[in-house]
């Protein structure tokens, strides 16, 4: 029978498990850190957990002061394909109901008092039942059937708290005891990757927006959506993940590359981001 738990607790409270830990999917789960295609890094740690214990869904959120939630990535066994949704409804609706805030309220003074390379990491656990609110337990839990939520999160440069969220689907039950043993040996590197992962992302917009800036500068001819098309070449998609993510044809994609590179004078995509590089005005 599995003891009861409290709702939240400080890693190193309880002793962790011993894993075997995935050469192949650690590997790939840190070649994806602070790269554009941001959902990976989601999924690869729903693959690495779930690979000893069940999950159905991960997500992870940025908590930052005075804002409301940045929701980071998101990955989902194809349970549902509104998680995106879902995610983006509990960041701009339900989190300040979430029993995280009290949390991060009462255990914001120790965090701040952990050296950076030791960060006090906190498991907090959540239901359905435990949710007051009807929309929000029916739109984050009820409707996704979601079993319960275990969240593992840490402060980051002091003042704001990354989340990860894992998902038991209901046909998976709640967290057990071995489940939960899982997710707090796994939680160091977690909170680790989830770090590193925010700060690429963070150098990688910066980037992206200074040199996007740059070549409006440059060629003011540029439309609206020659720049959608030259973020998604400094991302390095190719023709087909373009077209995607621009809601395009794969020959409309090819046709609005071939435009830009006109406009700016490059022959291809490489050429385009050495230009973009070059500082001379």
């Amino acid at each position: 029978m599995s003891r009861p738990s409290p709702r939240h607790w400080a890693l190193g409270s309880r002793p962790a498990a011993a894993l075997d830990l995935p050469l192949a999917q650690a590997s790939a789960l840190l070649s994806h850190l602070g790269q554009g295609a941001r959902d990976a890094v989601a999924e690869d740690l729903l693959r690495l957990v779930g690979a000893h214990a069940p999950l159905a869904q991960c997500t992870i959120f940025a908590f930052e002061p005075g804002r409301k939630p940045s929701v980071l990535a998101v990955g989902d066994r194809s349970r549902t394909q509104e998680l995106p949704l879902i995610a983006e409804a509990y960041v701009s609706r339900f989190h300040r109901l979430d029993g995280l805030v009290a949390v991060m309220q009462s255990e914001l003074a120790a965090a701040q008092r952990a050296a950076p390379d030791m960060p006090r990491i906190l498991l907090h656990r959540q239901t359905g039942a435990d949710i007051a609110h009807a929309d929000y337990r029916r739109t984050c839990y009820e409707l996704p059937q979601v079993a319960e939520r275990l969240a593992v999160l840490a402060l980051y440069e002091g003042r704001h708290w990354l989340s990860v969220h894992l998902y038991r689907g209901t046909e998976h039950g709640p967290f057990d005891d071995v489940a939960v043993a899982v997710v707090e040996a796994f939680a160091p590197l977690i909170v680790q990757a989830v770090r590193l992962h925010h700060t690429g992302l963070a150098v990688h917009q910066d980037l992206r927006g200074l040199l996007l800036a740059r070549a409006v500068r440059r060629w003011p001819q540029l439309t609206q959506r020659d720049c959608d098309v030259v973020m998604a070449l400094m991302d390095g998609l190719d023709t087909v993940a373009l077209a995607s993510r621009l809601g395009l044809t794969p020959s409309s994609a090819q046709t609005y590359c071939q435009r830009v590179y006109r406009k700016l004078g490059v022959a291809g995509q490489r050429e385009l981001v050495a230009a973009l590089l070059d500082s001379t005005d």
